[in-house]
């Protein structure tokens, strides 16, 4: 069974920058198979996607990180990052690390693998 365990969250400052990651477990079978992403909730907010990447690489982000944050693999650690810089407040959330065949960035209530989350609180 798959399972996800992110590491690295914290609290910054504004313009600040952080580096999530997720360790993933699948047993016997390589995660370069699965696709996989962030997702992030708010206090009182709807979860949203936050990035993507695909089996082949190929990424996708949200508006309002584009630019600032870089997903990225490891099929051979089967690990999963995103780098976080020039943070804004509103970027605080718990973030998610997923994985399923097919993760989409607009859809935050799909079928994945989810991990327990760490939290970001980007404040003065």
């Amino acid at each position: 069974q798959l399972q996800l365990k992110e590491s690295g969250g914290g609290s910054v400052r504004p313009g600040g920058s952080l580096k999530l990651r997720c360790q993933a477990s699948a047993g016997v079978v390589s995660l370069k198979f699965f696709a996989m992403g962030w997702f992030r909730q708010a206090p009182g907010q709807e979860r949203e996607g936050v990035a993507v990447i695909d089996t082949d690489g190929v990424t996708n982000y949200a508006s309002d990180v584009q630019g600032r944050f870089t997903i990225s693999r490891d099929d051979a650690k089967n690990t999963l990052s995103l780098e976080m810089s020039d943070l804004k407040p509103e970027d605080t959330a718990t973030y998610f690390c997923v994985s399923a065949p097919i993760v989409r960035l607009h859809i935050p209530d799909g079928n994945y693998a989810w991990g327990q989350g760490t939290e970001v609180t980007v404040t003065a």
